[in-house]
């Protein structure tokens, strides 16, 4: 290994490098040296290292390979192939690149792509790669400190320093004793001091880990290499291998055991004869969907048939709006589309924001498409990601599915992306870097490969509305000057009406006397399914049981020892201890019988979570079924598509949940939706807080009445004369955006503006005040006029999980953001006890 000096992560003419190599190069295995620029997986290096390629190694542009560094193994992308190394760097120094991991996994346009990528969210490409390549790929070894129980001596923190000290208490509450040097330095200010100090009494010893891999799975298949039989088989061989006759001569070896009801060791008799022979083969591991009847395409409304014929007519790249309200039928236009797109022997791209959505959307795409769909997300296991990956190069007609990492899946003849529920922050990345969009990588996608984008929504995001369509005092209009097509869907299916919305004052359910969560206009409704037997949805914006716990004597608050915020309630059994969880950090501790401030026992719940609301659906309808539907409840795999089924099943009654069940669920036995508390939605400090809370009181509204049966819904709310409330009422989206947008272009704000926001993280408070101001300061001196600077100042929630929290926003008057400002040298004012990520186009500023 040996660096190419060259800033290939900064300079103007890196983009050709890798997008856009000097000469198209195929290397074999052959008896002439040759030489490899590699760029690394290590934190902390920019740059190119050249390596020397073993002659027996065969090996292409974008190959991910594992190469040494240092004192550890690494893996790396190989961006050029060279036939003679640098004239600068000394051969003997050069080092063998190890071997291949994977190959073909980066053609020109997806090298286009990341780049783009990191670019455009002030990052380097390393990074860029990273978060587009399945977990694993991309292994390096660690070096990590482990625990010497039998050479610790009783009491052994009493004999060290503080910082010692605490590394060597986080050791002993690990179970293995056994952390990474760079965990230990993130969790304990001044680390490196206190290791030398364990390692001098040799408490503690230091190992390098190997990168973890992740292998191939293998099945065993047995073949048949005899046709002809003779008279030394048994009749029940006979019938075995008759069996695997009529199979085409060849299956899995436990298919066959369990078809011809034998074992393997009579199996192993017959290969003793020379008949059959075993051969381990690999599978690719898949998410395994439920097996669906066939479905056949829909007849269209008018309106869904004239918003196909304007996908169908896109011969190249463009981005279409299909903005149709709740009901009207998108996925139905979005799997006739998609037909075509096959038809033609190319591949589409289907972007989901939650897990949850895409159980029952799989379905119905493979109802409708076989086994040509696969399904990509973070809940599949590592070697599924990485074996669905791996099929997508593959370049035979397929659809993926998935959440917004699905973006960068590497479909190489890539006819059509979707981004379903395209408004949906889900789509944003906070973290890891880099925070790209989803949707904005998916038009860089659709550019680069020179096919149709499709964004759907029944309540489109600003930033999609206003590239295609004027809003003014009679309406929303079509520009028809604008490249981003507008289509509309107006209409349920089968003229279905919108449900009708009741807004319920809950001051006035006090004033009443009323002190329950459900109104009694919420409680008539839901005993009115249950004479009907119909279903509800009721939808809180919280997990948990309770908001929070305070004292009634003192009025003291239980908060998380992390985090700048309370612990809520979480009820697991009746009898059971009272558990407090922080919804930040996941610290848990159990309930105190009296006030850590005054001692007093009167601690009371306050607020209301999905726990909460299930137990009181519970004491009110003892008869009715009901499922708690959060994250909570599906953390296991398969917890998502378990739930949703049991309820479309009618195994349940109500499903009460969080924001997961307002996207996309379509339950036709659904006729009530109850809004328990809308006012947790209105009433943040974000300048998109008003647009989130109409796209999601609206989305969870439209899951009443798409039935034969019609729908109902009831909001309960403090605020009933809120602009969002008014407008959620009456399904009016062109009022709401209209009046939104014009606030947002009075005050500058995206889409009429720009935004960076720069967030710092340390540990030490005075540390992360003191580099945010030097940061500040530098941006000043760094942005031009058409840039304000908008801090330093504390997080909404200034601690979490230990680490306090600045933040400074960068605000441009202009639209686009380009032309995006040079900031790599904000590091320079960023100490290494802090933390700096830039966020470009922000959706969470908090």
């Amino acid at each position: 290994m040996v660096n190419s000096d060259r800033s290939y992560l900064t300079a103007p003419s890196a983009t050709s490098l890798v997008a856009e190599p000097t000469e198209e190069y195929h290397h074999t295995a052959s008896s002439q040296q040759q030489w490899a620029e590699i760029l690394v997986d290590v934190p902390g290096v920019q740059g190119l290292y050249t390596y020397s390629l073993p002659k027996d190694l065969s090996v292409q542009l974008g190959d991910i390979v594992s190469v040494p560094f240092g004192m550890q193994v690494t893996g790396g992308i190989v961006i050029r192939l060279l036939e003679t190394p640098p004239a600068d760097l000394d051969r003997e120094r050069i080092r063998d690149v190890e071997d291949v991991i994977s190959s073909g996994f980066f053609p020109d346009d997806y090298w286009q792509l990341l780049q783009r990528v990191a670019e455009y969210y002030l990052t380097d490409l390393m990074s860029a790669i990273k978060v587009a390549l399945p977990p694993g790929l991309l292994g390096r070894s660690q070096r990590r400190i482990r625990l010497c129980q039998n050479k610790l001596p009783p009491g052994a923190e009493t004999f060290c320093s503080n910082v010692a000290r605490q590394i060597l208490q986080l050791l002993q509450q690990q179970k293995d004793g056994n952390y990474s040097i760079n965990y230990l330095r993130s969790q304990v200010k001044g680390a490196s001091r206190g290791i030398r100090e364990l390692s001098k009494r040799n408490w503690i010893e230091s190992y390098l880990e190997s990168p973890r891999r992740i292998q191939a799975k293998l099945q065993t298949a047995v073949t048949l290499v005899i046709e002809s039989w003779l008279e030394d088989l048994t009749p029940r061989q006979t019938e075995i291998l008759q069996i695997l006759r009529n199979n085409g001569g060849e299956m899995w070896k436990k298919a066959l055991i369990k078809e011809a009801r034998t074992t393997a060791a009579t199996l192993n008799k017959i290969i003793a004869l020379g008949y059959i022979t075993f051969s381990e083969r690999e599978i690719l591991r898949k998410e395994q969907g439920i097996a669906q009847k066939t479905d056949i395409p829909q007849q269209l409304t008018p309106d869904q048939a004239t918003a196909l014929k304007e996908i169908n007519n896109q011969t190249g790249y463009a981005q279409l709006l299909l903005h149709g309200v709740t009901g009207s039928g998108k996925t139905e236009v979005y799997l006739q589309a998609i037909a075509t797109i096959l038809e033609q022997g190319k591949s589409a791209l289907v972007l989901v924001p939650e897990i949850g959505l895409t159980p029952q959307l799989t379905d119905r795409f493979r109802a409708r498409f076989g086994e040509q769909v696969c399904v990509y997300h973070s809940k599949l296991s590592d070697g599924e990601r990485y074996d669905t990956w791996r099929q997508t190069i593959q370049g035979e007609p397929q659809i993926i599915i998935g959440t917004r990492s699905a973006i960068f899946a590497p479909l190489p003849n890539l006819g059509l992306i979707v981004l379903d529920e395209e408004h949906d922050s889900s789509f944003k990345q906070n973290r890891p870097i880099p925070t790209y969009h989803a949707r904005t990588v998916a038009n860089w996608r659709a550019e680069l490969n020179n096919c149709p984008l499709i964004l759907g929504s029944a309540t489109p995001s600003l930033e999609s509305l206003v590239n295609c369509r004027e809003v003014g005092t009679n309406g929303i209009r079509p520009i028809d000057n604008q490249t981003t097509y507008y289509l509309s869907l107006p209409e349920r299916i089968g003229s279905r009406p919108l449900p009708p919305v009741e807004i319920v004052d809950m001051r006035e359910e006090l004033n009443r006397g009323n002190k329950s969560v459900f109104s009694l206009s919420l409680q008539n409704a839901i005993t009115d399914i249950q004479a009907r037997q119909q279903q509800a949805i009721l939808f809180i914006p919280r997990r948990g049981h309770s908001t929070f716990v305070s004292c009634r004597s003192c009025g003291f608050v239980m908060e998380c020892p992390h985090c700048d915020v309370s612990l809520s309630y979480h009820y697991t059994h009746e009898g059971a201890a009272k558990l407090l969880r922080c919804h930040y950090c996941n610290y848990t501790s159990l309930q105190p019988d009296t006030c850590p401030q005054c001692c007093s026992p009167y601690l009371k719940f306050f607020g209301s979570g999905t726990q909460k609301v299930t137990q009181e659906i519970s004491k009110l309808y003892p008869d009715l079924r009901v499922i708690r539907f959060d994250s909570d409840t599906t953390r296991r795999k398969n917890a998502h598509r378990d739930l949703i089924a049991r309820f479309i099943s009618k195994e349940a009654d109500i499903l009460v949940g969080t924001q997961m069940l307002t996207k996309g669920l379509d339950i036709a036995g659904v006729t009530l939706v109850g809004v328990v508390s809308a006012d947790g939605l209105l009433h943040r400090s974000d300048y998109r807080a008003a647009e989130r809370a109409f796209q999601t009181l609206t989305q969870v509204a439209g899951r009443a009445g798409r039935g034969d049966e019609p729908g109902k819904v009831i909001i309960q709310t403090y605020s009933p004369e809120h602009p969002v409330i008014r407008t959620v009422k009456h399904h009016d989206y062109a009022s709401f955006s209209t009046t939104e947008l014009e606030q947002r272009q009075a005050l500058s704000y995206p889409p009429y503006g720009s935004l960076i926001l720069i967030r710092l993280s340390s540990i030490e408070e005075s540390e992360v005040q003191k580099n945010a101001s030097a940061i500040a300061d530098a941006c000043i001196d760094l942005l031009d006029e058409s840039w304000s600077v908008l801090g330093p100042a504390p997080a909404s929630i200034m601690k979490v999980a230990r680490r306090y929290r600045w933040q400074i926003l960068l605000k441009n008057t202009e639209t686009q953001t380009s032309n995006l400002p040079d900031l790599s040298s904000l590091k320079e004012h960023c100490s290494q006890a802090v933390s700096m990520t830039i966020d470009v186009d922000p959706i969470n500023i908090d």
